[in-house]
């Protein structure tokens, strides 16, 4: 049995698709941008509970470096955006203008120069490949997390640590917490706790080693940060925050967790348990060739249905899949029966809904579940 995926909206990308990465739906119901980023700018446009642009509502942020140089992220009201680069965090408004900005230790692993500006480094070959940090917004839009290779250019936090974890005040980029990450990140991802503007979860990339899972807590005056056990990459929270989806490092095991890490009930699921083998599987091939795996994709659709995926295990099989689970139920999962195949990941978008990518990544298909097939 699969379930039909009914298709909502379909949302146009904002930019040619040669120029820029792909367009993504951000932010909670009710607060949602079409987001997309280029070298030289990020463009967001507001939509409306259907999925459509508000008109007139279109802001472009101009970008101080390329892309391959950072991560970025939109206030959840469109009237700034943070670029996390190279070396330092900083806020612009629709102008290009420089809000703030808080410079910080240079991410090209060997180097330890504290640079002035992009332009110091820009044309280095050294420095054409670095790591990265991330930022993100709480949940009200007062608060910056940001995940930053120290030191920052006043003050060292011991001289062991590699990354930092910051909270910033987005109006003035004061400095308003700082903790040891405990991680040497390649990459990372700031997950929002969806209602509590001083909680965030970080997911943190660190390539073979590993995939640190933090998640920090603001009383205002200290940052407390917990590493959750394992290899963990959080994918998504509930929309009342208090459990997160993640997929180990391994990809092996899905699991719901409370914000201690704790697996929720028996809510933990291997995939070679879970998902049944590819039916365009070679009938005679070797199953241990041809193992099934979590993607590091999906998230809760709703407070208690995830949708997760395959994709990566299925390429040489055939057609990608989608799955359904819901928590409260005894069924496992359900695949999800498309229009016509998809082509990637899903992103689970809350209300109800999730999203795809259009083949030739130019739309944001949104999806919602529309009953059982044969």
């Amino acid at each position: 049995m699969s379930v039909r995926a009914r298709l909502r909206s379909t949302v146009p990308a904002l930019l040619p698709s040669p120029q820029a990465g792909p367009p993504e739906i951000t932010g909670p119901p009710g607060r949602r941008l079409l987001v997309q980023r280029s070298d030289d700018e990020i463009v967001a446009q507001p939509l409306d509970d259907a999925f459509a642009p508000r008109a007139g509502a279109c802001v472009r942020f101009p970008a101080p470096w390329p892309r391959r140089r950072g991560t970025s992220e939109v206030a959840p009201d469109a009237a700034l955006a943070v670029f996390a680069g190279v070396h330092a965090v900083r806020a612009v408004d629709p102008s290009g203008a420089t809000l703030w900005e808080v410079r910080h230790g240079c991410w090209y692993g060997r180097c330890e120069e504290i640079h002035d500006t992009y332009a110091s480094y820009a044309d280095r070959r050294d420095h054409r490949y670095p790591e990265s940090g991330s930022v993100g917004f709480s949940a009200d839009g007062t608060l910056v997390w940001a995940h930053v290779r120290g030191p920052l250019t006043e003050g060292v936090l011991s001289p062991g640590t590699a990354d930092e974890w910051l909270v910033i005040d987005a109006g003035d980029g004061r400095v308003l917490a700082r903790a040891d990450a405990e991680a040497a990140a390649v990459g990372s991802v700031h997950v929002p706790h969806p209602t509590d503007p001083w909680q965030m979860g970080l997911s943190i990339g660190e390539g073979q080693d590993g995939a640190p899972l933090r998640w920090g807590r603001w009383d205002g005056k200290e940052l407390t940060v917990d590493c959750l056990e394992g290899d963990l990459c959080l994918l998504s929270l509930s929309p009342a925050g208090n459990r997160l989806m993640t997929v180990s490092h391994d990809q092996d095991s899905l699991a719901v967790r409370d914000s201690r890490g704790v697996v929720v009930g028996t809510l933990d699921w291997s995939a070679d348990a879970a998902i049944p083998r590819h039916p365009e599987a070679p009938a005679e091939s070797d199953e241990d060739e041809l193992p099934v795996y979590w993607d590091w994709a999906g998230g809760f659709v709703d407070g208690t249905t995830l949708i997760a995926s395959t994709t990566e295990s299925d390429e040489d099989c055939g057609q990608y899949r989608h799955w359904l689970v819901d928590t409260t139920a005894a069924h496992g999962f359900v695949a999800v029966g498309y229009p016509s195949p998809v082509s990637c990941e899903p992103t689970a978008l809350g209300g109800g809904f999730w999203s795809t990518l259009s083949s030739s990544r130019d739309a944001v298909h949104v999806w919602s579940p529309d009953g059982p097939e044969d």
